[in-house]
Order: C-alpha cells, then structure tokens, then sequence
C-alpha cells in the first residue's frame, strides 16, 4: 500500500475515527423527488461514489419548506423525510464510510416558483445580486427563532436516521452566510449590525445543534460547519471578518470547518496584491481547536498530499471523485496511474450521473468536464459545484 498520510486514519474530538482522511464533498446533483425525498437513481450514484473515503458529505438537504435552493434537493424539513435519509445514511456507509447530512437553508437564493408561490426570506429584504432575484421577506424575531429550531429539528432527524453527522452550511452565499455578511444582512436589532451581531444567528445554530445531538445521540456524532472565505459584493465579507468568526467559531467545540473554494491555494478575490493562499490564513486563525477541511481542484495523490503537509488534516475530492469513484482504492493498491481524470457523457451511465446532474456539471466544468479548462474558470463561480 502506497505510504501517504491521506490514508491514514483520523479521529475527531467528538470520538468518531475515518478510516482515511479523504472525504466526499456535498455537491449539488439534483436527483431528488420533487417534494425531497431520495430517488433510486439518486442512491445508485451514492451507492458507485461511496466506499472508498473515509467521509461523505450528502447533497445538501432543506431543514424548512422555505429553505429549499433548487428542484430535485433531498429535504430533511419534516419526520416524514426520515425513511428516506435513512436510505442515504445506510447507502453511504459502505466499507466503513462515514456518513455526514449536510442541511441548510437556502434563504434568499431560491424563489417563488420553488417555493411554489411563497416569497423567499433573508436577514434582510435585500434582493441577491445576480439576474433575476426576488426581493426576500426579512424574517422577524420570532421567524428566525422558528428557523433556528428548524435547524436543530434537522439534526434530530438525522440521528434517528442513521447518520454519523451533520454539516451546518455556512457557505455558498445561503442563508448562514446572509447572516454574516454585511450585503445582505443590514438588520437594526440584536441580529445584525456589528460583525459581533452578524455572527449570532450562525452561532445560535450551532449551540441549538449541539444541545440536539446532546440529547439524541446516543454514539459520538459529528458536528461540522462549511464557510466561503470571502464575498465580492460591496459592502460583502471580506477576509479580515472570516478570521475573526473563525476564532469565535473555534471556541464552540466544532469537529470541523470545511473551507469551500474552487481551488485549495486561492489566494484574495480582494487584494490582489496579497500573495498568501486563503486556506493559510483560515488554518492560523483556526489553530489545534478547529480541524479544517480544504478543496478545491485537488485531483492527484501528490495534490491531496500537499495539503496533508501544509498541517491540513482532511482533503475533500469533489470533481475528481465524480470522475474516479475508486480513486482511494486505485492509491491504496499502487494503481494511481490509472486514476481517471475526464469525464465525457458517455461515461454518466456507468458513474450514476443522470441528466440533470449532467447538465449542471456542463455547464460549470466546461466540455467534457476537462478539469483543466475548468481549472481557468472564475474562482467564485467554481465554488457553486458544491451544494
């Protein structure tokens, strides 16, 4: 067996161990009933991609019906969901593979239509700055008290259905991240304001997170949460405002941070003129409390053994794994050189990607899913592969 630290185990501080230290990241696949629950087609491809990472992160799941981002997204939003998760949890946990629900809420990313007639919600009646975005309603005090436990209602959920953890998404510009970030969140009240203010709704989630799994689970369950660094928006979230959550965030007994970006050495959307990659400065700030995840383009054992060197313990494989379903046991048995890199159409059938899936990774990888005519796409975008 090759000797890289990746395929080393890892233990978290809540008990659980990976067998290595590669996971699957959630990424959007759009196979879903339309009401949230899981599709045969959509556990096929779970069943092809799972079993060699010692972790996977599920496509993202809403904890309430405003929450949803998207047609063809799994829910969590209601204990009917649970038969269903359990099916995801128990399809995911091939071969020692640990399985994580990654839930959110998508906030003012979504619309009327998905919502079927009801008006998206936000920290703030701010529209999104992209073509055709609704203005959200502005939840009330009572509204993100009601979402709060919707968060924590979903945790519940996810221990009962078999689940080693869940992910808090904080990233990709959805309903966490509108609440920290000054764009969208331009509240007057104890939510908004100062970045101190900003922070609490995101916290908040957190600490009713963890007095669920308290009270539920009854083996060590993972409690991860997923940030984007930076913001290009102005006003937006800026470098400086991350690393100061970052330092709140590792006080409150996390099993993890997932860092979302394109690529793992991203440097500044902002300052262009700072040379030091994002991820350095995310893993100063975190320090021994906080263990980080990175990803973003990494492909080759070499790429995923950098970031083991840089004192990063765990690397997600996103596109590489979509394309290399057994990309670990490729590495473990010395067959690295057989990796496969490319996807082309005529391979969905074979990796469990249906047209819908296959549309979306088109249109963000670019032809065939070369990766390196992706590896030339804006950084921002590339990060809205990922759920």
């Amino acid at each position: 067996m090759a000797n890289y630290q990746f395929l080393q185990p890892y233990t978290f501080r809540s008990g659980v161990t990976l067998k290595n230290r590669i996971v699957i990241p959630p990424m959007t696949e759009t196979m879903s009933f339309h009401d949230g629950n899981v599709t045969s087609d959509e556990l096929n491809y779970f069943s092809i991609h799972t079993g060699g990472a010692g972790m996977f992160v599920t496509p993202v799941a809403n904890v309430n019906a405003l929450g949803k981002g998207f047609e063809g997204q799994l829910s969590v939003a209601a204990d009917e969901f649970i038969p269903s998760l359990s099916r995801v949890a128990h399809t995911i946990q091939q071969n020692g593979t640990k399985a994580i629900l990654q839930i959110f809420s998508a906030g003012r990313m979504s619309n009327s239509r998905i919502l079927r007639g009801k008006q998206p919600v936000s920290a703030s009646a701010i529209p999104a700055p992209r073509p055709h975005s609704e203005t959200p309603h502005a939840l009330t005090e009572t509204e993100i008290e009601q979402t709060i436990s919707d968060f924590g209602n979903a945790v519940r959920r996810a221990i009962i259905a078999g689940f080693d953890g869940v992910e808090l998404h904080g990233a990709n510009t959805y309903l966490l991240q509108q609440f920290f970030s000054p764009h969208s969140n331009q509240r007057t009240d104890r939510w908004g304001g100062s970045l101190a203010k900003r922070m609490l709704f995101p916290l908040a989630v957190i600490q009713c997170s963890q007095q669920v799994i308290a009270k539920y689970a009854t083996k060590p369950f993972l409690l991860g949460y997923r940030i984007s660094p930076e913001e290009v928006e102005q006003p937006g979230i800026r470098i400086a405002d991350t690393l100061a959550f970052i330092r709140v965030l590792r006080e409150q007994k996390l099993d993890y941070l997932h860092v979302s970006m394109g690529d793992a050495w991203r440097t500044s959307l902002n300052d262009k003129n700072d040379p030091q990659p994002l991820i350095e400065k995310i893993k100063e700030a975190a320090g021994t409390n906080l263990p980080l995840i990175s990803v973003g383009n990494l492909r080759t054992p070499a790429e995923v053994e950098k970031v083991m060197a840089a004192g990063i313990p765990l690397a997600a494989l996103g596109r590489e794994s979509l394309a290399e379903p057994h990309w670990v046991q490729k590495v473990q048995t010395g067959e690295a050189a057989q990796l496969r890199y490319q996807i082309s159409a005529a391979d969905c059938a074979e990796l469990g990607i249906q047209p819908p899936f296959w549309a979306f990774l088109s249109k963000l990888m670019g032809h065939h899913g070369n990766p390196d005519s992706q590896r030339q796409r804006d950084a921002q975008h590339l990060d809205k592969l990922f759920s």
